[in-house]
């Protein structure tokens, strides 16, 4: 175990102690995590990933109710599928610099399982959609899953990304807390 992950206990407002919350970084894996250009590569790539699943969700809503734009809506999640994946290879290499591990690094072990189902989802679009199953309504309602998915392991990360900025904080760092946006 990582002795210097865990953080001082705090008391609550009734005096009761609670149970020290483990820190998210150790020095180490902090100073890598701020050192490695896959953190900044992370903080590009989750917003623009926000936007084309927004993008795409009001393109597959809009097919959806009015039957037109199929062709559209059908682009833009495999748009949003290949940014997934983008994100995920990347954000696979910095858990790799920061951690030593490609995935499932204790500290993002429940988002990276979560986001396994992130990408089966979405892989399961792409082979409805390159193997020509199921109509485009059996597609978009995967694609939705997907998009649910991933809006929950989106929350994950933002999670994270507020304990380590708590963390930052508490040490007294200067600056923002960096963490890694890779979702799915």
């Amino acid at each position: 175990m990582r002795g210097d992950a865990i953080s001082s206990g705090t008391t609550s407002a009734n005096g009761q102690g609670r149970q020290p919350r483990r820190m998210l970084y150790t020095a180490q894996e902090r100073a890598r995590r701020d050192s490695t250009r896959w953190t900044l590569v992370q903080g590009l790539l989750a917003p623009f990933q926000f936007f084309v699943f927004l993008t795409s969700l009001a393109l597959v809503l809009h097919s959806l109710v009015t039957h037109t734009g199929t062709a559209a809506a059908d682009t833009s999640v495999v748009v949003k599928t290949l940014t997934l994946y983008a994100i995920m290879i990347t954000g696979s290499i910095w858990e790799k610099v920061v951690f030593g591990r490609w995935l499932f690094a204790p500290a993002f072990f429940w988002e990276d399982v979560f986001s396994m189902l992130v990408i089966g989802l979405h892989t399961a679009y792409l082979a409805m959609l390159l193997g020509g199953s199921g109509t485009f309504e059996q597609r978009m309602y995967v694609a939705l899953a997907g998009y649910a998915a991933y809006l929950v392991n989106a929350g994950q990360f933002l999670l994270k990304l507020r304990a380590a900025r708590l963390d930052a904080e508490r040490d007294g760092q200067p600056g923002l807390a960096h963490s890694p946006m890779a979702t799915s």
